[in-house]
């Protein structure tokens, strides 16, 4: 049985992108395998680690439950897309000087998850606390960090930016 193909024109970290791609491929696979960008990791395959975690039209989504034909006429961006343009740079000091990375697997998909709720806390004008911070990186798994690292990176961030002291 024939391998269905289609067509899909998309924006990945601001490049135009047109590519021919199985209908069964997911997003996560079309960055990593088609395009060379493979700082979104492939964990669970689930939706449940949170390692391949990426934004479409601004919404953090998970990259293994989305498919690329899905995202035709998006716009896409990866931990590499964020990082080029500066977005998360405070944030990625942050998890450095606060020992948050430790392997290293699930930072991308962490980082991506903690600038949403940043993104969220500058709209409202809050800063969130730390159970809203750790509710909100809940679906990304760290199995190095115990979590407390994580959360004091993304709340110094947090209070950096709305500028409160950490």
């Amino acid at each position: 049985m024939a391998e269905l193909i289609m067509d899909i024109t998309l924006t990945v970290n601001g490049e135009p992108v047109s590519e021919r791609v199985e209908a069964r491929k997911t997003l996560v696979d079309f960055v990593r395998d088609d395009l060379g960008l493979t700082g979104s990791h492939v964990g669970c395959e689930h939706g449940v680690c949170g390692a391949c975690t990426m934004r479409v039209d601004g919404e953090i989504v998970r990259g293994c439950l989305m498919l690329a034909v899905q995202c035709d006429g998006a716009t896409v961006e990866t931990i590499e897309g964020l990082s080029d343009q500066g977005e998360v740079a405070d944030l990625q000091a942050a998890f450095e000087q606060r020992n948050a990375l430790q392997c290293g697997f699930c930072t991308p998909g962490m980082v991506t998850a903690a600038q949403a709720i940043l993104l969220q806390a500058k709209a409202s004008g809050t800063v969130p606390s730390r159970e809203e911070i750790r509710e909100h990186i809940s679906g990304n798994y760290c199995r190095c960090t115990g979590y407390h690292a994580i959360v004091d990176a993304v709340e110094t961030v947090a209070k950096a930016r709305a500028g409160a002291k950490a």
